[in-house]
């Protein structure tokens, strides 16, 4: 097993930030936790596992894998929360640190990138491509779309993503144009109701978006935080592990919000 370890190709730690940085530019967001390293591990990287999420399964697979770093959009540490190391955070980082793996974590610059960020991606598997940025930190996306109403659309997310969604359904009209902003994009309706949009999709409905949509005539569409936000980090790490010939494997832990 030692012998297989020795033929890994490996990079540096810092090394590894940097192309991540370098393709995620996270200085050019304000947001809502650190991004880039949260936790320290080992100084020299030959297995990544990305996933979405820094959950106790996620790290417990990367174990399991023998990484020796991960890569993740919902990292451990978020402005505003209790600081204290006890619990599930506790459990969390115990394994992070007894088996020296480093944590990357990469929230809105992974939603923004225009290729591999998840709203890039969501918009690959629904066939869309964006012509438009609209709403706060030019986060979500438009483009073009050609379905004969709102449930004919809802079946068509619902099939691509393998999962039910949640439709608001307004007066029937013609869907020539979608808005999309993946997770918990939930107000950016208005911006994207704004941006001309004949419906939105996006991870989560609230209270409000219900009425608005009856109210606007546009068509709501909440299809999952998961289910919209699992295929950035594959593709980010995948794209940096391969430009820095090391090894990847993303790993699906199954969430149903």
């Amino acid at each position: 097993m030692a012998a297989r370890d020795n033929r890994r190709m490996s990079v540096s730690r810092q090394q590894l930030q940097q192309a991540f940085d370098a393709l995620l530019q996270p200085e050019r967001f304000k947001d809502y936790g650190p991004n880039g390293l949260q936790v320290e591990g080992k100084p020299d990287i030959a297995c990544l596992v990305s996933g979405v999420t820094a959950s106790r399964a996620l790290i417990e697979a990367a174990i399991a894998r023998r990484a020796d770093a991960i890569f993740v959009h919902h990292g451990l540490f978020w402005r505003g929360q209790d600081g204290r190391i006890t619990g599930w955070m506790r459990e969390r980082l115990r394994l992070l640190l007894a088996y020296d793996i480093n944590l990357f974590a990469y929230h809105l610059p992974l939603d923004a990138h225009l290729e591999v960020g998840n709203n890039a991606q969501l918009g690959r598997v629904l066939g869309w491509a964006a012509d438009q940025r609209f709403g706060e930190q030019d986060l979500g996306f438009a483009g073009p779309a050609a379905f004969d109403g709102a449930q004919a659309l809802a079946d068509h997310v619902a099939q691509a993503l393998g999962r039910a969604v949640t439709l608001v359904q307004p007066a029937a009209r013609r869907i020539q144009r979608v808005a999309w902003c993946t997770g918990g994009a939930q107000g950016y309706f208005e911006s994207a109701i704004a941006a001309g949009a004949d419906a939105f999709i996006t991870g989560e409905i609230s209270e409000p978006q219900a009425h608005l949509a009856r109210e606007m005539g546009v068509a709501f569409i909440a299809a999952g935080h998961h289910a919209t936000e699992r295929y950035g980090a594959p593709a980010a790490a995948g794209l940096v592990a391969q430009q820095l010939g090391i090894e990847h494997h993303f790993v699906e832990i199954d969430n149903p919000a």
